[in-house]
This record gives C-alpha cells, sequence and structure tokens, in this order.
C-alpha cells in the first residue's frame, strides 16, 4: 500500500511536470515509470488486472462520458460504431491469425485472445492524449466514441476465444447471441442507472449526499451489468451519456461540485494508469525469462504483430472514409483537403493502454482441465509492446502530425464565443420577458416593493446581456475593450478587497472561522462566475 501511494504522489508530480510545460502527460508517465521500473524499489509494484477493469476503468469511462457531447455523438454514431465494434473485430481476428502463423507455439485460441486484447484503442489514452493536442472537435467525437464504445466488442471476444480456451467453447451462433445480448443488456441498464442518478441529483436535497451517489454510479452500473451478462462498458458509457446530456437540469451548486469531484478523480487515475503501464516493464520480462522463452525472438515477433497492428488501423481508416459507400463516414461536409488530413490523425491515434494490459492480466493462469493456459506469459508480454509501442510510437509523433498536416481549427474557439454571446443574449431577452409578465400579486408583495425589485432585477439583467452583447462579432483583442470587461476587472478586484477585508477581521476576533468560510465561499462562486464568463476570451 505504501508502494501505491509513492507512486501515485511520484505520478502526481510527474504529471505537474507535464502540464507546467505542456508536454502530453501520459506519454511523460509511461517514459517515467519505464525507467522506474528498473528501480529495484518499484518492480515488483502489482496491481490486480480484475482491479483495473472494476475499479479503474468505470470512473475513467464515466468521466469521458460526461465530457462527450451526446448530441455529437449520435451524429456520428455511424462512424463511431464502424470503427469502435467493425474495427475491433477485424482487428482481433486479422491479429490472432497473423499471431497464430506467425508463433508455432501458439495456439489458434490463444491467438485469438492476443488479437481481442490489442484490438481496441484506449479510452482513457485518446481522451487523454487528445485534449491535450487540443483535436478539433468532430476528430474527438469519432476518436472519443469509438474509444468508449470498443472496448465492450473487444472484451466479447476476448471472453469467447477465453471459454475456448478453457473449455466452454460457444458456438458461433451462441457467440452472437452472447455478443447482442451484452450489447442490449449494458445499454439498457444503463439508460436505467443514468436515469435513477439524474433523479438523484434533482431530488436529494443533500448536494454532497447527490454527489457521493453519482460517484458510485460508473461502479453500480458496470458490475450490475458483468453479473447479468452485460457489457459493463456500455453500462457506464450509455449512463455518463445521460448524465451529461442532462447537466443543464441538474442543480448549480451539483454542478459545480460534481465538475471538482469528477476533474479530481479522472487526474488521480490517469496519472496512475500510465504510471502503471511504464512500471510493467520489469514484472512482464521477468515472467517471459522465467518461462524459458527467447525472449529477442518473441521480441521480434511482437514488433512485427505492432507494426501490423498500426497498419490494420491505417488502412481501415482511409478505406472507410474514401471506398464507395463508406466516403462519407468521417463527416458529409469536409472539404477533400481537409477530410484526408482529419483521416490520418485518427488512424494515427490508435493508442493502446490500461485495457489492453488489464485484459492480459485478467487471463487465467488454468484451463478447464487444470492445465497451464497455453502461452500466457506470451500474450501477456506482447500485450505490453504493443500498449507501450503505439503509446510512445503513436503518442510522441501525434503533435508533429498534427502541426504537420495543420489539423486544427483555428476559427472553433471564435465560433465557440460567438454562439455563446448569441446564447447569453437569448437567455437575456427570455429573462426581460418574464419580468415583463410578473405582477406584484406574483410576487406576494406590494406595487411599490414590486417596482422596485423589478427594477433592481432588470438593471442586473440587463447588465448581463449588454456584456454579452458587447462580444458578438468582436475578436478577442475587441473583446478585451469594452464596458464589460471593465466592470467585469472591477467587480474581480472588489471581490479581492472584501475577502481580505474578512479574512482580516477574522484575524482580529471579530469573526467566527466557521461564518468566514461561508463568506468566502459566496465571494468564490462570484468569482467562478466572473472567471466562466471570461474565460478563453
Amino acid at each position: 500500500m505504501a508502494q501505491l501511494l509513492l507512486v501515485l504522489i511520484g505520478a502526481l508530480l510527474v504529471t505537474a511536470v507535464a502540464r507546467s510545460r505542456e508536454i502530453a502527460s501520459p506519454l511523460l508517465l509511461v517514459l517515467v515509470g519505464l525507467v522506474a521500473s528498473l528501480i529495484p524499489a518499484t518492480a515488483h509494484l502489482e496491481i490486480d488486472p480484475e482491479l483495473l477493469l472494476t475499479v479503474v476503468l468505470p470512473p475513467l469511462l464515466y468521466a469521458a462520458a460526461l465530457e462527450s457531447s451526446y448530441t455529437n455523438f449520435r451524429a456520428r454514431i455511424a462512424p463511431i460504431v464502424h470503427h469502435g465494434v467493425l474495427q475491433v473485430v477485424a482487428t482481433s481476428f486479422l491479429i490472432g491469425w497473423l499471431a497464430y502463423t506467425l508463433i508455432p507455439e501458439l495456439p489458434l485460441n490463444s491467438a485469438i485472445v492476443l488479437g481481442a486484447v490489442i484490438a481496441p484503442p484506449d479510452a482513457v489514452t485518446a481522451a487523454a492524449v487528445g485534449r491535450q493536442l487540443k483535436l478539433p472537435r468532430g476528430v474527438m467525437t469519432v476518436l472519443g466514441g469509438e474509444s468508449l464504445i470498443n472496448d465492450a466488442a473487444a472484451l466479447t471476444i476476448y471472453r469467447m476465444a477465453i471459454a475456448a480456451v478453457v473449455g466452454t467453447t460457444p458456438t458461433l451462433a451462441q457467440g452472437t447471441l452472447v455478443f447482442v445480448l451484452a450489447v442490449v443488456d449494458g445499454v439498457v441498464l444503463g439508460l436505467v442507472f443514468g436515469i435513477l442518478a439524474q433523479i438523484a441529483r434533482t431530488r436529494v436535497p443533500d448536494v454532497q449526499v447527490a454527489t457521493v451517489l453519482g460517484v458510485l454510479v460508473p461502479f453500480i452500473a458496470y458490475l450490475t451489468a458483468e453479473q447479468l451478462h452485460g457489457s459493463g462498458v456500455l453500462a457506464v458509457v450509455t449512463a455518463g451519456l445521460y448524465v451529461g446530456h442532462n447537466q443543464p437540469r441538474a442543480r448549480a451548486a451539483g454542478r459545480l461540485q460534481e465538475h471538482t469531484v469528477w476533474a479530481s478523480i479522472n487526474l488521480l487515475l490517469e496519472s496512475l494508469v500510465f504510471a502503471y503501464i511504464g512500471l510493467q516493464l520489469h514484472s512482464v520480462v521477468a515472467t517471459l525469462v522465467a518461462s524459458g522463452r527467447n525472449i529477442g525472438a518473441v521480441l521480434v515477433h511482437a514488433l512485427i504483430i505492432l507494426a501490423t497492428t498500426i497498419g490494420i488501423r491505417i488502412g481501415w481508416m482511409f478505406c472507410s472514409n474514401y471506398l464507395p459507400g463508406l466516403s462519407q463516414l468521417l463527416a458529409t461536409t469536409m472539404k477533400r483537403g481537409a477530410r484526408w488530413r482529419r483521416t490520418a490523425v485518427l488512424s494515427w491515434a490508435g493508442m493502446r493502454g490500461v485495457v489492453t494490459l488489464a485484459a492480459a492480466g485478467a487471463i487465467p493462469h488454468t484451463t478447464g482441465t487444470g492445465e497451464p493456459f497455453p502461452a500466457r506469459e506470451l500474450i501477456q508480454f506482447m500485450a505490453f509492446v504493443i500498449a507501450v509501442g503505439t503509446i510512445l510510437v503513436q503518442g510522441t509523433t501525434l503533435p508533429w502530425l498534427i502541426r504537420k498536416l495543420g489539423v486544427t481549427d483555428p476559427d472553433e474557439a471564435a465560433r465557440d464565443d460567438q454562439a455563446e454571446s448569441e446564447a447569453r443574449v437569448t437567455a437575456t431577452n427570455a429573462a426581460l420577458r418574464y419580468l415583463d409578465g410578473l405582477t406584484p400579486d406574483d410576487l406576494h408583495t406590494s406595487p411599490e416593493h414590486f417596482d422596485r425589485i423589478i427594477g433592481r432585477m432588470r438593471a442586473l439583467v440587463e447588465h448581463q446581456g449588454m456584456a454579452a452583447a458587447e462580444q458578438v462579432g468582436r475578436t478577442p483583442d475587441e473583446r478585451a475593450d469594452t464596458a464589460s470587461k471593465v466592470f467585469s476587472d472591477l467587480r474581480r478586484d472588489l471581490i479581492e478587497v472584501q475577502r481580505s477585508a474578512m479574512a482580516d477581521e477574522r484575524d482580529a476576533g471579530n469573526l467566527d472561522d466557521e461564518v468566514l468560510r461561508r463568506v468566502l465561499r459566496e465571494l468564490d462562486l462570484q468569482e467562478a462566475a466572473l472567471d466562466s464568463s471570461w474565460r478563453n476570451r
């Protein structure tokens, strides 16, 4: 336990360094982990693979789904399913066939297990790298959506292949039925838990209790779906998409708290995952050596499979976006030059990660007859080489590729700012119309008080509307020189003055700490609102 805590602290420090220097933290964490694995004190770090699948993966998937757009996900469902399911199935069997052909001592069923283990690009890796590289929203939607659902396809094939090895072989028809039921059960259960989570967010009066219940959702959804032979991954993703889509209907205090909680959980688990990937070097090599295999020959085979895995994705992506009948999968309105550039980036963004390593580690030690699972250590070593190889080869070169091909949308931020300003104007107009329709009886007050209240409220709403209207059609430089911007800067200064005055009163013994904390929270929320209004402007 102490060793795990040290790894967590070290991973967070590495993440802090990476962020401060604008380096993709997953890449730096893996590199540092590889070096650290050679140190005797960290050489034997072990995390139960089942723990990764049931405790680490669900919250990471859920957090990614919460931040995804259900509207964009639904609009691009064709490419997401095409890449996230069909590509995974094809990759599993192609890699399985190649490994079976290449390595004589590898049985076919074990080769299919290997194919299923390394087939799915990792949702954690894709989301972490894509966020820091600031990929265009359309690319991130396809990449993130694919990564959210491909684990379900890969893990279903994985379980079928495992069943074949241990002696409970399903027929093709049974396997197909298992897959369909896993998808249906996963989606239905995810929707049920998403609805229950949304009810808790809106009906439970205590915000902290509601937030804790929300944190439990991915674990409950995953474990329940797995127990009922559904896809735990799809259950978590469905619940996350539903809850994320209904964010506007939750209470403001709950949204503020949930955002902070999930951002912290995400940072902690992502740091642990990528550090863990690097730290497995010593363990997988030692296991392979103990089996008596020729590590040089196995490494050559692993590198061939690594290159083939990358090549399959490149071929699949370009065929999907250019062959007749499939050429509209990436986008229906994309210019031709932009299409091939974005296709190139998507094809190179197929990094593997925690699911690959966890699935390889979860392979049973023995078959149903008590015999050792065939080539278990070989599969684990190759899974490690493919996971680390894709992260280091593709992850380190992806920023260069994006810059070289110009796969950015420089106008996206400006369009977002424009849309945000217009939405704020729309909201302001709706509020003013609501005020116009009120009467003294509606507020249960006298006409004199009513006029005073409505006047003050109208002035506040109109100021907010003016601040939004000033931003419409302006450049970032022009936004920095507006009356509302000056007002916001002054308001921020006043909040700091009030905060310092409260602290002085506490230090003088005139104010209790409990009262101070309540006042500070109110001032902090006001400042957060100002920061949110002007962020990225």
